[in-house]
C-alpha cells in the first residue's frame, strides 16, 4: 500500500538514507498507476527540495502521470519548466498528449521545437504534427506538409497517408481525398486496410458508390481483405440507393464469407421490400452473425407470411429509417489519429 511505503520512506530518511532518482522515478511511476496522483506530483516536487536532477525517465513518468490525472493543462507547464533532454519517444508522446489535451496549437509549436533541437522525426511525429494542423483548421498547411514528408521519405508508413485522407474527408474535401488515394495507390506508395476503408468512406459520403465498389474490388485484387466495417459501409451504401441485386450480392457474400453486420446496417437492410433479402438476413441470423439485440428478432420461418409480417413489423418501427449507418462514423470507428 502506498501510505505503507511512505512510512518506510520516512523512516529511512529519519536514519538519514534519502531516496537517489532511480527509486523517485520508480514512486512517481508507480503512484501513477494506482492512480496516487497527487502523491506522484508531491515526489516530482521533493526532487529540487532532495538536490536531485529529473532525468529522462522522470520526465516521461510526470508525463504520464500529467495524462492518467487528465491535469493536460499542466503539459506546457512541463515543457517550459525542465532543463532536461527529452528522446524522440517522449517527444512523439507529447506531440500525441497536447493534440488529445486540446492543445494542437502547443502541438504544432512542440513540433517544431523537436525539429530546432536537431531531432529526426518518424513516422509518429508526423501523425502528430499532421493531425494537430488539421484540428487547427489548416487542412492545406497539413496537405503541403504531408507532400514534403512524401518526398522526402518515399516509404513513409500507411498510417500518414491514412491521416491525410481522412481529415481532407472530415474537411469535406471528399474529391481531394480521393486524388491523394489514386496517386497513393498508382505510386504503389504503402497503403492497408484502413487506407482503404477511409478512401472507401469518402467516396461513399461524396455520392460517388460506383467509385467505391470499384475500390472494394481492389481491395480484394491487391490482397487487402475487406473487413466488416468495409462490407457494412458498402451495404448501407447500396441501401441507401435501394441498389436491391447489389445489396442481395453483399448479403451473400456476408454469407459465405462469415461477415458480422452492425446494428446500423442491420436497420437499413430490414427495412428493404426484398424478400430474398430478408431470406438473407436469416441466414445471417442462423450463422449468428446478427447484432444480439436483434438476433431473436426475425422469425425463423422462411416464408411468404414470415416475411409480410416482419415487413409489418419495420413499418410501424421506422420506415425507411436511412439515417444512421455504420459509413456516418468510419473515422471514429477504424482510425485513431495522434
Amino acid at each position: 500500500m502506498p501510505v505503507k511505503a511512505f512510512e518506510i520512506l520516512g523512516t529511512l530518511e529519519s536514519q538519514g538514507c534519502f531516496p537517489d532518482l532511480v527509486l523517485c522515478n520508480v514512486l512517481i511511476d508507480c503512484l501513477s498507476k494506482m492512480g496516487w496522483y497527487h502523491s506522484a506530483f508531491e515526489v516530482f516536487s521533493s526532487l529540487r527540495e532532495l538536490r536531485l536532477m529529473p532525468d529522462v525517465y522522470t520526465f516521461s513518468s510526470l508525463v504520464s502521470t500529467i495524462c492518467l490525472s487528465r491535469q493536460y493543462v499542466l503539459l506546457p507547464l512541463l515543457i517550459s519548466g525542465l532543463a532536461i533532454q527529452p528522446d524522440l519517444v517522449v517527444c512523439n508522446c507529447l506531440l500525441s498528449y497536447f493534440h488529445k489535451a486540446g492543445y494542437p496549437d502547443g502541438a504544432v509549436k512542440f513540433y517544431n521545437d523537436m525539429i530546432d533541437r536537431g531531432f529526426l522525426p518518424d513516422k509518429y511525429s508526423f501523425a502528430g504534427v499532421l493531425s494537430a494542423l488539421c484540428r487547427l483548421g489548416r487542412t492545406n498547411e497539413a496537405f503541403n506538409v504531408y507532400q514534403g514528408i512524401i518526398r522526402s521519405y518515399p516509404g513513409a508508413d500507411a498510417h500518414i497517408h491514412t491521416i491525410m485522407i481522412n481529415e481532407l474527408i472530415k474537411s469535406g474535401s471528399f474529391h481531394k481525398a480521393t486524388r491523394l488515394f489514386r496517386k497513393a495507390a498508382a505510386e504503389k506508395l504503402p497503403l492497408d486496410l484502413v487506407s482503404y476503408n477511409v478512401a472507401i468512406h469518402g467516396l461513399i459520403r461524396g455520392g460517388q458508390m460506383e467509385e467505391a465498389f470499384a475500390l472494394f474490388n481492389q481491395m480484394k485484387e491487391m490482397d487487402v481483405l475487406p473487413n466488416k466495417h468495409s462490407y457494412n459501409m458498402i451495404l448501407s451504401g447500396f441501401c441507401r440507393n435501394s441498389n436491391v441485386n447489389m445489396v442481395k450480392h453483399l448479403l451473400q457474400e456476408m454469407v459465405d464469407g462469415n461477415i458480422e453486420m452492425d446494428y446500423p446496417t442491420y436497420k437499413i437492410v430490414k427495412n428493404l421490400p426484398c424478400e430474398s433479402a430478408y431470406n438473407l438476413l436469416l441466414e445471417l441470423r442462423n450463422l449468428g452473425l446478427l447484432p444480439k439485440v436483434v438476433q431473436e428478432s426475425l422469425p425463423y420461418e422462411h416464408d411468404s407470411g414470415a416475411y409480410t409480417s416482419f415487413s409489418s413489423l419495420n413499418d410501424t418501427e421506422d420506415v425507411l429509417d436511412f439515417g444512421t449507418s455504420s459509413s456516418d462514423d468510419l473515422s471514429d470507428a477504424v482510425v485513431s489519429v495522434g
